[in-house]
């Protein structure tokens, strides 16, 4: 899945623990061998954000291409 956005506009939803979370969209612009990145396309962002697969596995961060 992550594979599969790399280059490509995402939505991102993150699970912040006890009922938080947040979402944003975003470019997918790197792909490691231990996590991946995003550049936030919103002004509040400083920066990359990074996750890492396990967090996509465990349902922490969820991935949305974007057309």
């Amino acid at each position: 899945m992550v594979k599969d956005c790399h280059k490509s506009h995402v939505r991102v939803h993150v699970d912040l623990g006890r009922n938080k979370s947040m979402q944003f969209s975003g470019i997918l612009s790197g792909l490691y061998p231990a996590l991946f990145t995003v550049q936030p396309d919103e002004e509040g962002f400083l920066g990359k954000t990074a996750y890492s697969y396990s967090d996509v596995l465990c349902g922490a961060v969820k991935l949305k291409k974007l057309p």
